[in-house]
């Protein structure tokens, strides 16, 4: 394991993300489509929450991706946002937008 984390491929697979994501929520957008006029309205509403739902978790996940690569233009990625110390390279690699240390994510959960 290095103990450095490898910041050119990190960011690679941050953008290669980014970019799927978007490819997801454009093709949910534009497949959901529904017939107004189908006799199972509830089917209908159903279907329209779940797709909205998965949307809303895609743009959440988009937007942490993002942060993430705005982190490599700002010279700041990799350090935690709580305590300021650097990520490791081993949890950069579990979790290339990872916002905190292990440590602070642990405390985070606990409270």
């Amino acid at each position: 394991m290095a103990d450095t984390p490898d910041l050119p491929r990190l960011r690679s697979e941050l953008e290669a993300e980014r970019d799927r994501i978007r490819e997801q929520i454009h093709g949910l957008t534009e497949n959901a489509t529904f017939d107004e006029g189908f006799a199972d309205t509830s089917q209908v509403t159903a279907e329209r929450s779940e797709i909205e739902a998965l949307q809303g978790t895609l743009s959440d996940t988009l937007l942490e991706v993002e942060d993430a690569i705005a982190k490599f233009d700002a010279g700041t990625y990799g350090v935690c946002e709580s305590c300021s110390q650097l990520i490791l390279p081993a949890r950069l690699d579990a979790m290339p937008m990872a916002r905190l240390c292990i440590d602070c994510a642990n405390a985070a959960t606990k409270h």
